[in-house]
């Protein structure tokens, strides 16, 4: 639900003018360094990127899911590392608190959060739980006024430069499933966290993840976010339906981009005497990327829409994960196609953008995991 118009689109116009006159010609010193300069950094914090989802009563601008969404695509026309800055700040970082947070927790992190003055990370996945996220290993055993944390989180987004960690820990270990599971804010300074060197990834040069080692951690109980054990998987699952339509508008912002790059260099290119684009082959692989395109943002637009309306959007928000990402793969695919040889040479970034969007469809719950979530809720609901 947009609730203004002209306010949104002014916001709008200024993320779309940072992203084409600052985000995009630096797009290959972030891909060469691996680094993301701090003035771009500074530059979103000053759009107010950190607080998108955060209420405008703790400094944040408070979108709507839709409004949320049109931004992220506008954020998909670059590199998808430079959203990575920001995205889980304003997804679980910031959410998880949000929701369940008592008023205290709130009132303390999540106006350092929405200017920026913190990051934070979500602490789920590890070495042996990804997708199953509920078979955790990590342990938070309560020891008076404390919990002593012990255990390994794997990929962790900005894990080198978050201030908070989100994690999620198994606080009972008689209960091996989700409901073990509890959820903590971990500041950066407490004793016991090391972080390991960074990723060598296959793409998304610039954003950074990196393993976040637990050795005997000593957590305040108060750090418990909401103040109750495991509720920490409930917590996480109320922000995923959030999270995936975030994804899904940022996998159309790249296809957007990399199809209007394929579409210019084809009626540039020439071959056999006439443009590229002439060529009828070619014009079906432009055709088929426009139309896929229009049916994920069509898809993100409606589920965005139901959830701020208040509407259980659990299977609209895998179906947009799912075909959005799956999507961005495909046009990726043609877009390196329609470049030919030029595509596969990093002066173009067709190949770079190629290798980028492939985290799309394992982060944030797989493909398959989002078939699986798709599935289930249609037999439930065939049942009732």
């Amino acid at each position: 639900m947009i609730r203004d118009r002209d306010t949104l689109n002014v916001l709008l116009d200024s993320v779309e003018r940072f992203v084409r006159e600052r985000l995009v010609p630096a797009e290959h010193v972030v891909a060469e360094t691996d680094e993301i300069p701090e003035d771009m950094v500074a530059g979103m914090k000053e759009l107010g990127l950190f607080g998108l989802t955060i209420p405008e009563e703790y400094g944040g601008l408070g979108l709507t899911m839709e409004e949320e969404s049109l931004v992220i695509t506008a954020m998909g026309q670059t590199s998808p590392a430079f959203r990575s800055v920001f995205g889980t700040t304003v997804g679980i970082g910031s959410q998880g608190i949000l929701l369940d947070g008592l008023d205290w927790q709130k009132k303390k992190y999540l106006p350092k959060l929405a200017t920026g003055e913190i990051l934070a990370s979500f602490a789920l996945t590890e070495p042996e739980a990804g997708s199953d996220a509920a078979s955790l290993r990590t342990t938070a055993i309560r020891d008076g006024d404390f919990y002593v944390v012990n255990g390994t989180k794997r990929f962790i987004t900005n894990a080198p430069h978050a201030g908070i960690f989100t994690l999620m820990a198994r606080t009972n270990p008689e209960d091996k499933g989700p409901n073990g599971v509890t959820a903590f804010i971990v500041e950066r300074n407490t004793p016991g966290i090391t972080i390991g060197r960074r990723d060598k990834k296959m793409g998304q040069q610039g954003a950074h993840t990196a393993d976040v080692i637990f050795e005997n951690c000593r957590v305040p109980a108060s750090q418990v976010i909401g103040g109750k054990e495991g509720q920490g998987f409930k917590t996480a699952m109320k922000v995923l339906e959030k999270g995936r339509i975030h994804l899904a508008a940022l996998a159309v912002g790249a296809a957007e981009r990399m199809l209007r790059d394929a579409l210019n260099y084809s009626i540039e290119r020439k071959q056999f005497g006439q443009p590229i684009a002439e060529f009828q082959l070619v014009q079906a692989m432009l055709a088929d990327s426009q139309a896929e395109i229009y049916a994920a943002k069509s898809m993100v637009m409606d589920a965005a829409r139901k959830r701020d309306d208040g509407r259980n959007v659990s299977t609209e928000a895998s179906c947009c994960k799912l075909f959005a990402t799956e999507m961005c793969g495909r046009v990726a695919d043609r877009a390196l196609q329609i470049f030919g040889g030029a595509g596969y040479v990093a002066e173009y970034g067709i190949e770079r953008f190629y290798r980028d969007v492939r985290l799309f469809r394992l982060y944030e719950g797989t493909s398959q995991i989002q078939q699986i979530v798709i599935a289930r809720n249609m037999i439930k609901q065939a049942r009732r």
